[in-house]
Order: C-alpha cells, then structure tokens, then sequence
C-alpha cells in the first residue's frame, strides 16, 4: 500500500517530495518491522527460572530488598536495567546517565504497567549521590554489589567490566522467569556499527537522526555541560 498523501509544506520543489515520498516507504516499512519484531519478543516462551532470589541495597533507604520483593501489587513485570557504575569509578557512565535522565521522565507513566528499577555494583550512598544530583526521583536504584546478579545477568562480564545490559522478568503461578535480555549489545555487529541495544528507549538518539546532521559523527553525551 503507497504511503504517499497529498500534503505538502511550504516552498518544497518537487525533487524534494519525490526523495521525500521515497523516504516515506522507507520509514512505513520501518514502522512495520519494529511492530513485527515486538510481536515476536512478546512471543517468546518463559526463559530461565530465577537464578536466585537477590538481595539487593535500596539507594534512598539503605534497607535490603529482594527482587521478589520488586514486583509491586498487581504487576507481574520487572524491567531491570544495569547502569555502568562501578564502585572504584570516580564517575558513572555518562552514556547510561543521559538515557536515565530521560527514562527518569516516563517512570511514572511506566509504573501504570510494570516495575522498573536501575541496578549498580556501585553502592548505595554512590547510587544515591548520583540519583540526588540529577534528579531521579521517579527511579528506584539499587545496588546488587553483594550479589553475583551483574555477572549472572549479563550487566558485568569475567574481567569486571560492567555492561549496560537491560533484562525484563515475568512472575506467573510457576514462579518468577527471565523473560527477555538486550542481547543485542553482545551479538556481532558490523565494523563501525553502533550496538544500538537500547537505543528505541533513548530520546536523545532518536531525536537526532530526525535531523540533516544525524548523532554527529564521534559525539556522545557527557555528565556535565560548560
């Protein structure tokens, strides 16, 4: 079906709705296999059982919490992503900082369907500065540093690197279940291309490739701006 339609803005020429209705199908098609692709996610059987039920350090409180104890009444989904933010770094990721900025903005309209949290290996008060600073108090950070999650859940690799990986569980009757993991950021990728795991749920990037400059080249975001 053609996704051209009659409108038109002010002063175009024809070469550019020409190149523009091109662009169009392109962007329809698009549309349609990120539909087709979140149709096969939603798809997929129960993945792993719970390794173990982690107990995790609550930022804001200092008080022990288990990720049982995450799925708040009537939710049966826990978003979890892992933020790179060891305890011995002088700094956390700014990568991971700019999406939880924006993250931060839809958490309220997120928990009308589901749990989500940040982990960190970093500790609590770490977590808790960083949360303070930027202003995240619509997001429930917590540190699995005690724990062996990062490593069982793919948010720290062997040599202690730590990963922005984001995992989805699902509680049912039968217990709660690994539903889904941005494996994405761990596949083999193209020379020069990005992993772009996570990118559907980051404003900053889709914004920019609206634009004529695209994401700029080697830009990326940093914590602070002069």
């Amino acid at each position: 079906m053609s996704q051209h339609h009659a409108l038109q803005f002010p002063g175009e020429s024809a070469a550019y709705r020409s190149a523009r209705d091109a662009l169009l199908e392109a962007e329809s098609a698009l549309r349609r296999q990120l539909e087709n692709v979140a149709a096969l996610r939603r798809t997929l059987p129960p993945g792993g059982a719970l390794a173990q039920d982690y107990d995790f350090a609550d930022a804001a409180t200092g008080e022990q919490v288990r990720l049982s104890e995450l799925f708040s009444p009537g939710h049966d989904t826990l978003v979890v992503y892992g933020y790179m933010y060891a305890p011995q770094a002088a700094a956390p990721c700014p990568l991971c900082t700019s999406m939880l900025d924006s993250l931060a903005g839809a958490a309220a309209h997120l928990a009308q369907h589901l749990d989500l949290v940040v982990v960190a290996k970093a500790a609590p008060q770490q977590l808790k500065a960083v949360a303070d600073e930027r202003g995240w108090g619509g997001l429930r950070l917590l540190s699995w540093g005690n724990t062996t999650f990062g490593r069982d859940y793919l948010t720290e690799t062997a040599d202690g690197a730590q990963m922005p990986m984001l995992n989805v569980f699902q509680r049912s009757a039968s217990g709660i279940h690994h539903a889904w993991g941005s494996e994405l950021l761990y596949a083999p990728r193209e020379p020069g291309l990005h992993s772009r795991h996570v990118d559907l749920m980051w404003p900053l990037w889709n914004v920019l490739d609206f634009t004529p400059a695209g994401r700029g080249g080697d830009w990326l975001p940093r914590l602070h701006y002069d």
